[in-house]
Order: C-alpha cells, then sequence, then structure tokens
C-alpha cells in the first residue's frame, strides 16, 4: 500500500495552512467516561529550537502497529520543516526497554499507555505523553480458512488448533487479547493453543501464511492485508483502552523539534492519514 502516492500531492498546501492558522494544536479534549486514560497535559516550558537552517534528525520509536502510517506521516511532515525522522520499530515493550537502557531514541510513538505512562514514572518522558488515536482488537483467520467460527469464544472450538498471540507481557496486543480471554472465561483454554509473536505484524504474518488458524491483532493491522478475513472486533469493555501516546525522550537533545513533529500529529492533515489507515483520533 503506497499511501504517499495517495495523499502526499493533495496534503501539502493544507499542512502548511493547518500549521500557520494552529490547526496543529490539540483540540480540547471531551468529557472523559471512567474508562478513559487520564487527561493529557502539554510539557513545559518549551525548548528552544534550533536556528534556522540547521538540519536535525530525530529517531521516532514507534510501535509495530503504527509503522504504515507513520511511514506515511514522515514525509509529509519533513516536506515542511528542515527536520530528517528516522524510525525505527518494535513492541511497545522492546521500545520501553530501548529507552530505559539509553537507546537514543527522541520520540516513543506506543501501542498502549501502560508502556508510556511506565516511561514517565521513571522520569525518562519530557512533561507527560498525549494520546493522538485509538484502535481496536481483533479476531482474524487466514482468508481462505474454512474453519467455522464468529466470535472470540469460538477459538475453543476443537477445530481450531493454534492461535497467534502476543506476549502480554511485552505487548499491548498480548495484554488486550488476555484480557479479552479473561474477561470471556476461557484464557486457560486459549493460552494452551497460544503461539507467541514478537510483535504484531508476526502474528498477522503467521495468520496469512495458514501457519495458525486465529490470531489477535489491532484492526489496523489486519486492514493492511487481503489474505486474512476479520471475525470479530472485541467489545472495548473486555479490555484496557486501546490508545497510541507519544511522547518525547526526557534524554533527547531535540526536543523543540520533537514537540514540532507531536503538533503535526493532531493537524487536520495528519487526521486525514490517520483515518485512512484506520486509526480514530482520541479527540
Amino acid at each position: 500500500m503506497n499511501c504517499k502516492k495517495l495523499i502526499s500531492l493533495g496534503i501539502t498546501a493544507l499542512l502548511l495552512l493547518a500549521l500557520l492558522t494552529g490547526c496543529a494544536q490539540p483540540a480540547a479534549p471531551a468529557t472523559p467516561s471512567p474508562a478513559d486514560p487520564p487527561p493529557q497535559t502539554e510539557p513545559s516550558p518549551e525548548p528552544e529550537p534550533h536556528q534556522p537552517g540547521e538540519p536535525v534528525e530525530l529517531l521516532i520509536g514507534a510501535a509495530m502497529s503504527l509503522v504504515d502510517v507513520v511511514e506515511a506521516l514522515s514525509p509529509v511532515f519533513t516536506e515542511t520543516f528542515n527536520v530528517t525522522l528516522v524510525h525505527t520499530f518494535a513492541s511497545s515493550g522492546a521500545l520501553q526497554t530501548q529507552i530505559e537502557e539509553g537507546a537514543p531514541i527522541d520520540i516513543f510513538f506506543s501501542a498502549a499507555a501502560a508502556q508510556m505512562r511506565n516511561l514517565e514514572e521513571q522520569g525518562l518522558i519530557y512533561g507527560e505523553g498525549q494520546i493522538v488515536v485509538t484502535n481496536t482488537v481483533a479476531l482474524i483467520v487466514p482468508a481462505d480458512s474454512d474453519i467455522e467460527i464468529e466470535s472470540f469464544s469460538d477459538v475453543t472450538l476443537d477445530s481450531v488448533g493454534l492461535i497467534g498471540l502476543g506476549d502480554p507481557e511485552a505487548m499491548p496486543i498480548g495484554r488486550f487479547a488476555q484480557e479479552v480471554f479473561t474477561a470471556l472465561g476461557i484464557a486457560d483454554e486459549v493460552n494452551a493453543k497460544a503461539v507467541l509473536a514478537s510483535d504484531v505484524r508476526q502474528i498477522l504474518t503467521w495468520v496469512e501464511m495458514g501457519e495458525v488458524d486465529a490470531g489477535v491483532v489491532f484492526m489496523t493491522d489486519a486492514i493492511t492485508s487481503d489474505q486474512v478475513r476479520v471475525i470479530e472486533i472485541a467489545d472495548a469493555a473486555l479490555h484496557a483502552p486501546s490508545v497510541n501516546p507519544v511522547g518525547i525522550v526526557a534524554a533527547s537533545p531535540h526536543q523543540a523539534e520533537a514537540q514540532l513533529f507531536i503538533d503535526f500529529l493532531f493537524s487536520d492533515v495528519a487526521r486525514a492519514i490517520f483515518e485512512h489507515f484506520g486509526f480514530t483520533m482520541y479527540r
């Protein structure tokens, strides 16, 4: 899916207008529900930006479920700012560990609030992370599968053998899946069939190749492939909120430039790109 070709020509002018008129600033948050994470706040005071003409490179550490949308957002941003974006993609838990060990990541874009909160509590995030978009959790099977299942509960049927899941200790999608199956009262039966992946795209690949009979991924991963079929989207009440927060790593020497990118994520231009990839803006 070549998103850059589809969108970059038509949205560069809108990006300039959005940023110059203040569209890049986050809108006022909607009234939160009890299940929502705590309200987000802007970092302060703002760090000083680099001098015009001085090239800056930012390293974005993003969850694997964000790979397509981040790669589409980046060239649109760099067309306007003198900032080069470099990406590293892994599970949110792996990225958290890398930041804790001093990896030179400037921006952390997580697949869940827990990993961001862990880094905040250690003082490794500048200010607080901001929730940008939300996602949903999907049960998928190979597109040509003849296994007759209609819901998450059906994975306990004898016709379902292996189930591809994320490690709940390291991956948000793994934790969300565990919460869903626990709420349904079938966690032990599912765990007996589980094969644990290192990231969500590995689960997607296993299902595409028919190496597992079913898998649990984010819906935004499922829609990238015509080789899988979505059986059910999990009821959001069965798992913690599936949100994608972004934050500036406290050790980054380019915090002002990182803030420019985060502001861009809340622009109308970025909204169009996120929605193209199946995400929903948090506010």
